[in-house]
């Protein structure tokens, strides 16, 4: 798996989770302000999309994982 797959299965697993804690109708519902954790997270995709430069990628690299095409 590359870098760039990887980012995108840990920024998915973060949504999914973020959304189960902060929806109000969720059988592990903690706090709303969970969303918040939702709204950084798509935020951070949006913006790499633009600017073609993600944290996360740069830190998967760094510990070994080869980059994508």
């Amino acid at each position: 798996m590359t870098s760039w797959q990887l980012v995108r299965v840990i920024a998915g697993s973060f949504i999914l989770v973020s959304l189960a804690l902060g929806i109000p109708g969720s059988p592990i519902f903690v706090s709303p302000w969970w969303l918040a954790f939702t709204a950084f997270v798509g935020v951070n995709l949006l913006q790499s999309g633009f600017s073609r430069w993600c944290l996360m990628e740069t830190i998967l690299r760094r510990i070994g994982l080869k980059a994508g095409n």
